[in-house]
């Protein structure tokens, strides 16, 4: 099988294997467990911020963000395509009791000028804006890499109002390999940011929270409320410090087949990337086929390659370190060959 569903699919190699059962460990809950300490530390370095917290996903990590810097009632702003806002059971709005204002976008990346335009005048009658977004890389919008300058001005609109700056960096790594530009550049000045552990590091669970110190102290407690904390959790935590030493550069060539399958699905007549891959996810559309996603993707999984409907006529390609060369060499081919058979009718 040729995955390209999603790089939550990669999976911990040997040596990752081997370094999370040496690892040492202790109560995580006490302050105790050195090589989540070492991981966190690690983290917050990389992301040039003062403090971290492991959590089990993503997805906590958003959550926990957002109930450490807003109230219920809150607003906070999103792109419309994002994680947050499609794809984490709307726990904004059950758990942290805000509602989303979602820009719509064509790529996931806002203006400064669109995040202006969110930002909800100060009367009694309107929700208190709170907090803004920004997704970099884009999950669902085929991995756009925010410019800096963009993302730096969204930024600086947040701080004039007053409002909490995040970064869900579930793929930040990507965007770094992707422009050189350093994972600390990238969210200077934002108040939390997370990387995830779990897609193209192919950790097999886990994400860190990066803030200030008090911003993480609120972390660690809503992780406490929703029942984070893991004890001997350093044997998950090796398998962050492993990929931060050894699958890193893996991201560069992550990106790099991503680039190659990009290239070879412009050449398939009936199959259309409208927009440059600029990370390790594409979407192409197989409208002009005359069939649905749903179709093409089962039949791609029939002859073995898996790839995400996710829209009517839209796929979603990702790459990561258990899909290698010859492998996006054979999804190329396989979709040649059902475009072929598909458009025949």
């Amino acid at each position: 099988m040729i995955d390209l569903f999603s790089d939550t699919q990669s999976r911990p190699t040997p040596g990752m294997r081997e370094a999370m059962a040496r690892a040492e460990v202790g109560d995580e809950q006490a302050g105790a467990d050195p090589t989540t300490n070492a991981l966190c530390a690690r983290v917050a370095e990389l992301l040039g911020m003062e403090d971290a917290v492991f959590m089990p996903s993503g997805t906590m990590c958003n959550l926990a963000a957002i109930l450490a810097q807003t109230r219920p009632g809150d607003e906070i702003v999103v792109d419309a395509s994002s994680h947050i806002f499609n794809t984490e059971a709307a726990s904004a709005a059950t758990i942290a009791g805000v509602s989303s204002l979602p820009i719509t976008t064509a790529d996931g990346v806002f203006s400064a000028s669109d995040a202006e335009a969110a930002v909800r005048p100060k009367i009694r009658t309107a929700p208190r804006s709170a907090l803004i977004s920004v997704e970099n890389t884009t999950a669902f919008s085929g991995g756009s890499v925010w410019p800096l300058a963009t993302m730096r001005a969204v930024r600086d609109v947040a701080k004039r109002h007053g409002l909490a700056a995040h970064v869900d960096g579930a793929r930040l790594l990507n965007a770094v390999a992707a422009t050189g530009i350093s994972a600390a550049d990238y969210v200077q000045g934002f108040d939390t940011a997370w990387i995830d552990l779990s897609k193209g590091l192919g950790c097999p669970v886990g994400a860190v929270l990066c803030g200030s110190k008090p911003l993480i102290i609120e972390a660690w407690r809503w992780k406490y409320r929703l029942g984070g904390a893991m004890r001997q959790s350093g044997i998950l935590a090796a398998a962050g410090l492993y990929a931060l030493d050894h699958h890193v550069e893996q991201l560069r060539i992550d990106n790099a087949n991503a680039q190659a399958l990009d290239a070879g699905l412009r050449a398939i007549e009936g199959i259309v990337i409208a927009a440059p891959t600029q990370s390790n996810i594409l979407r192409f559309s197989v409208q002009s086929l005359g069939v649905t996603a749903d179709a093409f993707a089962r039949a791609c999984l029939e002859r073995g390659v898996r790839m995400r409907a996710t829209d009517a006529y839209e796929i979603r390609a990702t790459t990561h370190l258990d899909v290698d060369t010859d492998g996006i060499a054979t999804a190329i081919e396989v979709s040649r060959e059902v475009a072929g058979a598909l458009g025949r009718g």
